[in-house]
């Protein structure tokens, strides 16, 4: 069987259990901080974020405020370098760059409609706080708008065979993916709010 065309996404820890525990520690405490004091990001979110908080309407370069998110853009290289090497892109990870990176609060009711991330080359997203029972991240097969009389596929079918990926990545993981793949995240029922920080990387200007 040859399989052809395929998507793939990564999810992998993002560090070493001691270091991870730190970083996102601190990470965790810059998300309180801005929580506090972001009042244009909680206009923007109440307008385009019903529920939830994200600082993507105000600060959406975080790594170049805040020293913890720099030290996540240095700790997201090796990843970016091994994504790369798996899709075989004919490009080295220095040519691209981390164009964006912003915070996400999901309390109880918050979700995420289905969305690209234009203009970008990798997305991604670390998971600093995700109760038992959160939201995971759904992606959705970029091929479904040309299956005209296709059959949907058992409910026991592989993976891979799916028309839907739900994914349940863990505390401290980091997943990367392809900015065209369209993704959401379901509405969240759980008391505690689900963290993360996402990101995208983008081509290097000359």
């Amino acid at each position: 069987m040859i399989q052809a065309f395929v998507t793939q996404i990564y999810n992998k820890p993002l560090a070493a259990p001691k270091i991870l525990r730190s970083l996102s520690n601190n990470l965790l405490e810059d998300v309180e901080n801005l929580l506090a004091s972001d009042e244009v990001g909680h206009k923007w979110s109440d307008k385009n974020y019903v529920s939830g908080y994200t600082s993507y309407g105000s600060v959406d370069k975080l790594h170049l405020v805040l020293p913890n998110f720099k030290k996540l853009e240095q700790t997201l290289e090796i990843h970016l370098k091994n994504y790369l090497s798996s899709l075989e892109y004919d490009i080295k990870a220095s040519d691209l760059y981390l164009s964006h990176c912003w915070v996400n609060v999901m309390p109880e009711g918050a979700q995420h409609t289905a969305h690209i991330h234009p203009l970008s080359v990798i997305s991604g997203t670390v998971y600093l706080q995700l109760p038992k029972g959160s939201s995971p991240i759904k992606f959705e097969d970029p091929r479904l708008g040309f299956f005209m009389n296709s059959p949907m596929p058992k409910e026991s079918a592989k993976t891979a065979n799916k028309r839907f990926l739900s994914l349940k990545p863990k505390e401290g993981d980091v997943v990367l993916f392809e900015s065209w793949l369209r993704h959401e995240v379901p509405q969240n029922t759980t008391e505690e709010p689900r963290i993360s920080v996402s990101f995208n990387y983008g081509w290097k200007k000359d």
